[in-house]
């Protein structure tokens, strides 16, 4: 990276909003730029009042509100390290990250009060626990007399957010952000979307979500442009709803969201708004739904490729291929020893690729390397640079001698599949003569699961016989974090619990 004078993240990302420009909506409340930087400015004042130092971390734990990005700014705005987290946690999965994150303060809404007390009552040091909402609450009296305070400047590498990893393949890991990840967040936003100030973003993930935390919230608040938040659990009407109330030009969601939309008919009405681009990322987009969606709406599905590690979308694809090409001011490089006919690991960089893990030198030797990140995914070399994603390393398998991802035969099973197909996922396992195996969980669209597994055989019969599943097992449901992504480390137990469920019926 070269030589970036001290700033503030938080300022930073304010900074280029116009004053009366409106900068944040949620329901009926809306924000221009400039009453922003005036309530950031005075939330920074409360948090230095409360004694929060520079460095010290503070945990956001609400569903998303204007006054959630007040209090999260205003961390940074302070000096402080903001860490969103998702407000749904049961207290048994929140503890172990207070505890292991070091947290100083905890900003929440105040029903949550009794339930955290409880919580940080058995930690040392505890954290002060920050009731926000009600007009008495702890936060809005801080508020009132708090002094408004500039920016804290600091080393552009010097810690700014954490982002919580969406723990797909087991336990979640604290990703730090530097300072400079206010520099270009909007660079695919701009780059490739043709992102500006008149624009107007939404997403139907939540903020603690680096999806939506990186690609909506600080992109757009860096690109001027008006950013739609909601306090409610994305569902697809839901997001039909908001579409219809705030009119968004740029909407991101995930896959499983999109499936959802198309299949409750709610694409082909939001194919009659004015939405300008339509991202899909947090997992990988099946051409099958890209297909669809193109065709009850009319409009491309841009995809993308990012990771808690990198904040904003560091690859994309606008094409029916799905083949990924870097997105403006990110940096890619290959192994050159690599056998370019197989799946190999790449690395990026950009100014929003984080320092690395908090407390996990192995998982940060592996990954992290002199300002770059290598995910733990693999791609294909394909024709002019582009890339074609084959799963995380895990997921490549030997089969009878031959190289399988699980990701290409849950891409033609999908297309198979079809409207009668709801989710679909492949695994590896191994037999009982220490062979490995393909294992198909699926999930059919409620009333056509007989269709659904027709033309799943249909299309088994149709793969190379080293892709085909050994299994197949038709489940109510596959287990999703809470960020909507496919939970790959509960898959093998879902697997054996079907066996197990097959067994005692026969």
């Amino acid at each position: 990276m070269n030589t970036i004078p001290p700033m503030n993240a938080a300022q930073t990302l304010l900074e280029a909003g116009a004053a009366q420009a409106i900068a944040l909506e949620c329901g009926d409340e809306r924000v221009s730029y400039a009453d922003l930087r005036a309530r950031v400015r005075q939330s920074a004042g409360s948090w230095r009042a409360l004694g929060l130092q520079p460095g010290e971390r503070v945990v956001v734990l609400a569903p998303d509100s204007i006054d959630w990005v007040v209090a999260y700014l205003g961390i940074i705005w302070a000096g402080g390290v903001a860490i969103g987290v998702n407000p749904r946690l049961s207290a048994a999965e929140l503890g172990p990250i207070l505890q292991e994150s070091d947290v100083r303060f905890v900003w929440h809404e105040a029903d949550s009060q009794v339930v955290l007390a409880s919580l940080v009552a058995t930690m040392d040091p505890a954290p002060v626990l920050v009731a926000s909402g009600a007009p008495d609450s702890f936060w809005c009296r801080a508020l009132a007399q708090a002094d408004p305070i500039e920016p804290l400047l600091q080393d552009a590498q010097a810690p700014a957010l954490w982002i919580g990893t969406s723990g797909t393949t087991g336990v979640s890991k604290g990703v730090i952000h530097a300072q400079r990840v206010a520099l270009q967040p909007h660079a695919f936003a701009t780059g490739v979307l043709g992102l500006r100030p008149t624009d107007r973003l939404y997403a139907s993930s939540k903020l603690f979500f680096a999806y939506a935390l990186g690609n909506s919230l600080l992109a757009g608040l860096r690109a001027g442009a008006t950013v739609i938040l909601d306090r409610q659990w994305p569902e697809a009407e839901r997001v039909l709803a908001m579409v219809r109330q705030h009119h968004p030009t740029i909407v991101f969601c995930v896959p499983t969201l999109y499936s959802r939309m198309l299949q409750s008919g709610v694409a082909q009405q939001l194919g009659q708004q004015n939405i300008r681009q339509v991202v899909s990322a947090g997992e990988f987009l099946p051409a099958s739904v890209r297909s669809a969606w193109r065709e009850a709406t009319g409009q491309q599905i841009v995809s993308g490729y990012g990771t808690s590690e990198t904040l904003c979308l560091m690859l994309y694809s606008d094409s029916d291929q799905g083949w990924l090409l870097p997105t403006p001011g990110t940096q890619l490089r290959r192994d050159p020893g690599a056998d370019p006919a197989l799946p190999q690991r790449i690395w990026l960089r950009s100014s929003t690729v984080a320092l690395g893990y908090w407390n996990r030198p192995q998982a940060q030797a592996d990954g992290f390397q002199d300002g770059w990140y290598c995910p733990g995914d693999m791609f294909l070399l394909r024709d002019g640079g582009r890339l074609e994603y084959a799963g995380r390393n895990d997921d490549m398998l030997k089969i009878s001698g031959r190289w399988v991802s699980t990701l290409w035969v849950e891409q033609a099973l999908g297309q198979a599949g079809g409207p009668s197909l709801q989710q679909l996922a492949c695994i590896g396992v191994s037999t009982d003569a220490g062979l490995t195996a393909l294992a198909l969980l699926a999930v059919a669209v409620p009333g056509q699961q007989a269709v659904a597994a027709q033309r799943i055989e249909a299309g088994i019969e149709a793969l190379p016989p080293y892709r085909r599943p050994h299994w197949v097992h038709w489940v109510d449901a596959l287990p999703l974090t809470a960020t909507g992504k496919l939970q790959r480390a509960r898959l093998l137990g879902l697997h054996r619990a079907a066996l197990a469920l097959e067994a005692a019926s026969t």
